[in-house]
């Protein structure tokens, strides 16, 4: 039977010790994440706090979208679907179905990310004494155009904006426009690499709702979310 049945002598804490290990790296590691994300974005003139706020609001928000109106599509049946009605004159299809693509505006992902755009220009001139205001927009239109001609927009995954390219986009328009790395040009990166992308990823892709048949569009929601947050982190490394 002793070789059938045996006792360890150590008992559960060493269970107990792992769980417990294991649920503190579970709590920590974000709250680490949070931590570093939120003293980079201290550096773009925030308190720690505030900067924290900003990032959690952010996180919470990418879950609500504001809606805003809608766009009326043209659907055309597949052949598993209805048959389809062609004209008789020029032989092309004729669009059987009209449907309604919702546009809506993420809080976490548009709104706040805008929000702290236009705080931090304002601040720039009591902060530096100057203002950035010609560079950012210059910049924001450069991402802009880039993001534009780099999404996707398909029925299937609806759109999907590049991840990193924005943001790199920014940096160097940021670097290049102000002169030198610095509290300037981490600004001009912030504004243009997250409202940049929201323009160029979300109001430029609004008139093509019509004919790419996507369900919904969440301007800096799903799709966009990530590459506006990324704009956000990278932008407040180089204040």
């Amino acid at each position: 039977m002793s070789g059938i049945l045996k006792i360890s002598s150590t008992g559960p804490l060493p269970l107990v010790a792992i769980v417990v290990l294991v649920a503190l790296l579970i709590v920590l590691i974000p709250l680490l994440l949070l931590g570093l994300v939120g003293a980079a974005f201290s550096r773009l003139g925030l308190s720690w706090t505030e900067a924290v706020a900003v990032i959690l609001l952010m996180l919470l928000g990418s879950f609500v979208n504001i809606p805003l109106w809608t766009v009326q599509r043209t659907m055309k049946k597949t052949a598993g679907e209805r048959p389809a009605v062609f004209d008789a004159f020029t032989g092309e299809a004729i669009p059987d179905e009209r449907a309604i693509t919702p546009i809506s505006l993420n809080l976490g992902g548009a709104v706040i990310p805008g929000a702290v755009s236009v705080y931090l220009l304002l601040q720039m001139h009591h902060v530096i004494g100057e203002s950035v205001y010609v560079q950012a927009g210059v910049a924001l239109l450069i991402v802009a155009v880039i993001t534009k001609i780099l999404t996707t927009v398909t029925p299937a995954s609806g759109v999907r904006a590049p991840l990193l390219v924005p943001a790199a986009s920014a940096l160097l328009c940021g670097v290049i426009l102000t002169g030198s790395t610095g509290l300037a040009a981490a600004v001009v990166a912030f504004v243009a690499g997250t409202t940049g992308t929201l323009l160029g990823a979300g109001i430029f892709t609004i008139p093509s709702l019509k004919t790419t048949g996507i369900p919904s569009l969440s301007i800096g929601g799903a799709g966009t979310f990530g590459t506006v947050f990324i704009c956000g982190i990278l932008a407040a490394l180089i204040a």
